[in-house]
């Protein structure tokens, strides 16, 4: 269908439309005629991001002299691959509408791991290591080298891709991971490098947060990128823990470790350069002198990491004099290395700001900041000259000169805390030195300066206001929608206490209290045996989960859930749990029914969605408050007081809560599908708690289902789920129709009643 929007023909591929959509698109306008950012939470479920792409693309065909180029982010490539498959959708509709006119070009980027195409390479095991063996076959010295000696590898889809030159270019269309791959071997070029040179040039390009946030990658892949670019950061509700990881670094034993064995290989490379071919550190050495860090415009092989500092905050300087001299450098770099060593042979916790740890490493070691502040520059420079290709062996010194780097820039924002062990586990020593970054406007700043309309939008947001304090920016828009429904398909519960009265709650207090593990036990043991198809319950940490599970294995609770349904259960390691999801849906389809056990804050809270038989029950075992004793939390949250007044416990229950309402999201994804969701814990019908759900959860939480007992839970489930097996009608009746046709849009805005429709 297709509609206006005050000046905007807004092209949308489905015949129909739900009225928040159109009410977001609304709001989405409004934001980018302002050219400023918005603050967008919608229901999950609700197309938003069709809503999202419709809206920005049409806006883009509206423009031809000038269109916006969006930046979609998005925060795992199982979602880029889903955006990018409605966006395939919408253009070849736009197409077929406005023929060649509509037509642009839309790809997803992400590292060479999945993108590489070459056997030798792709075969490797991690991200560094696909990315160290694609160095090896592409860096410019290796093909210079290769030009003289037929028998030097190298990689013959980059050759292919550079023998073309300027002329490698995509066709427009959308462009998955996989389409690259595949038009990559057609044409024998490397999908990676042509991603990379087509980025600048395409109108929609998909990715991953850090290729904006992270000052590293995005120095690299995203300088390009113009002012009127329009991004939008998708399920960002976590975007402030994303920016503070961005920033900050952690050094262990075995990184120092590895740092000396670098640090020696490194001197051995000097030598034998003296050797052979001085003239080249010599040419480094004056090129340092004139000023000039790099070696001006790279080839694409040779860039990796840039700098970590954030692009405002590096200073046009020369290097230091006293580490031009490559060996002067790595002489320094030992004495950092030796400083941080006995930094770490603490018994004590200790703390400190970056100013004091800045002026201990000048007393003890004799490095100064500005001498610090280079280090990660002048490594990079000095592996160049080495010509060092197997990058994956010199993470350790990389990760000291990242630290150093980020030390010797920033005073305020940053902490250091040096921990001999882990709180959890007090008797394994497990020393540590972290630079921890506590504001996370820092990492997002840069993004909001340069792009005139940034958009977050999440559909766990609230509360909403708490967001431009975090992030310290000032939307023009900021909107929270409700969902609208022909069938109340949502059906929240507060449980507050067992079927003996007894309350339920995961407060350190009362986690372990035997009553409390037995209460959960038999309420999920009840809901089994109501609930049909799939359950999935949230538990507040791996430690929680595995005693609970411990014990009710013990009382032989877990023995008469399993004749109920199979178990399978989330574990850090992430073939695991992919193995088990895939069987928990297997037993979904064939009828068995299966509970699946998670942790509120491991990956299947974030990216997996349990829609229609998949999870027809979603209960939450307590409040995922994070673990309040971590130092770094607690460092973090006297920042947040100091600076921005957001007090301590604001904002605890806020971080809980979203956490919470991400966990239950997972179990409605459609206005089609139903399923309920239980907050198990008395602390949830407390108001200063429960206010902080979204709103599109609140509205269906009725007071009559607030303060519930197991055996209330159950009769509450049972008829909802009678009422469920009802047919209904998907469009709405009369008065409020949830499913807008082209023909109801035209006739309400005819009528000048869209708004109330809407709401």
């Amino acid at each position: 269908m297709k509609f206006q929007i005050e000046e905007v023909t807004v092209y949308f591929p489905y015949d129909n439309i739900y009225p928040e959509q159109y009410s977001y698109m609304v709001e989405l306008k409004r934001a980018l005629d302002a050219k400023g950012h918005a603050l967008l939470e919608m229901p999950t479920g609700t197309g938003k991001t069709i809503a999202l792409l419709s809206l920005i693309t049409s806006y883009s065909l509206s423009k031809p002299s000038n269109p916006p180029k969006l930046l979609y982010c998005t925060r795992t490539v199982h979602e880029m691959e889903k955006t990018l498959a409605e966006l395939r959708r919408l253009h070849s509709y736009q197409v077929s509408l406005l023929g060649t006119s509509a037509n642009y070009l839309a790809l997803g980027l992400s590292s060479r791991k999945n993108l590489c195409i070459n056997p030798s390479v792709v075969s490797t095991e991690s991200r560094d290591s696909v990315d160290a063996a694609c160095r090896k076959l592409t860096a410019s010295w290796v093909r210079a080298l290769a030009m003289e000696n037929p028998n030097v590898k190298t990689c013959e889809f980059y050759e292919n891709y550079e023998k073309v030159g300027s002329e490698a270019i995509l066709p427009p269309g959308v462009y998955t991971l996989a389409d690259l791959k595949v038009f990559g071997k057609e044409k024998g070029w490397c999908p990676y490098f042509l991603a990379r040179h087509m980025v600048q040039y395409a109108n929609v390009v998909v990715y991953s947060y850090q290729y904006l946030l992270d000052p590293k990658v995005a120095a690299i892949i995203s300088k390009e990128m113009q002012r009127e670019s329009v991004v939008v950061f998708d399920e960002a509700h976590n975007i402030d823990n994303v920016c503070i990881e961005a920033l900050s670094v952690s050094v262990r034993r075995q990184t120092l470790e590895g740092a000396s064995r670098n640090l020696s290989r490194m001197a051995q490379e000097i030598d034998r350069f003296k050797a052979t071919d001085a003239g080249r550190l010599r040419a480094e050495y004056n090129r340092l002198v004139d000023g000039l860090a790099q070696r001006g415009n790279l080839p694409i092989t040779d860039t990796w990491l840039s700098n970590p500092a954030l692009p405002d905050d590096i200073l046009k300087e020369a290097v230091p004099g006293n580490i031009r001299r490559a060996e002067h450098f790595l002489s320094h770099l030992r004495r950092l290395v030796q400083y941080l060593k006995g930094r770490l042979q603490t018994e004590n916790v200790e703390k400190e700001g970056l100013v004091a740890f800045v002026a201990s490493i000048y007393t003890q070691v004799g490095i100064d900041q500005k001498m610090l502040r280079f280090c990660y520059d002048r490594l990079h420079s000095l592996m160049l000259t080495l010509e060092i290709t197997d990058t994956d062996e010199f993470l350790h010194i990389q990760t000291i000169c990242d630290f150093a780097t980020l030390v010797g820039t920033y005073t305020r924002g940053f902490s250091i805390i040096i921990e001999p062990f882990d709180e959890r586990m007090p008797h394994i020593p497990d020393p540590v030195i972290q630079l921890c970054c506590h504001d996370a406007s820092l990492a997002i700043k840069p993004v909001f300066d340069r792009f005139q309309s940034v958009v977050i939008t999440s559909g766990t947001l609230s509360p909403i206001d708490l967001y431009p304090r975090l992030l310290n920016f000032n939307p023009v828009v900021s909107h929270s929608f409700k969902m609208s429904l022909t069938r109340d398909c949502i059906c929240p519960m507060v449980l507050t206490r067992g079927s003996d009265q007894l309350p339920v709650s995961t407060k350190f207090d009362m986690r372990s209290d035997p009553g409390v593990v037995r209460n959960y036990g038999r309420l999920l043991l009840e809901m089994v045996s109501v609930v049909p198809d799939g359950v999935v319950c949230f538990f507040v940490s791996y430690s929680y989960m595995d005693g609970i599970v411990n014990s009710w294995n013990e009382t032989g609770i877990l023995k008469e859930i399993m004749q109920q349904k199979l178990v399978f259960i989330e574990t850090p390691d992430v073939v695991e749990t992919t193995l088990a999801l895939d069987n928990y849906r297997r037993a979904c389809d064939c009828g068995r029914g299966a509970v699946f056990f998670s942790v509120a804050r491991g990956k299947v809270a974030e990216g997996i969605d349990f829609d229609s038989h998949y999870g027809r029950l979603v209960i939450m075992f307590g409040v995922p408050f994070q673990y309040t004793l971590s130092r770094i939390l607690l460092a973090r949250l006297e920042y947040l007081r100091e600076t921005f007044q957001i007090k301590e416990g604001d904002f605890l229950t806020f971080d809980a809560l979203r956490q919470a309402a991400q966990c239950v999201g997972r179990v409605i994804r459609s206005k089609a599908d139903y399923g309920m969701m239980i907050f198990a814990d008395k602390r949830y019908s407390r108001h200063d708690k429960r206010s902080k759900l979204p709103g599109w959860i609140l509205s269906h939480l009725r007071d009559a289902h607030l303060n519930l007992s197991t055996d209330m839970a159950v009769h509450i489930a049972r008829e909802f789920l009678r009422k469920m097996a009802q047919p209904y009608d998907k469009a709405g009746g009369s008065g409020r129709k949830t499913l807008l046709s082209q023909e109801d849009l035209e006739k309400m805005m005819t009528n000048g009643n869209i708004q109330e429709m809407l709401f």
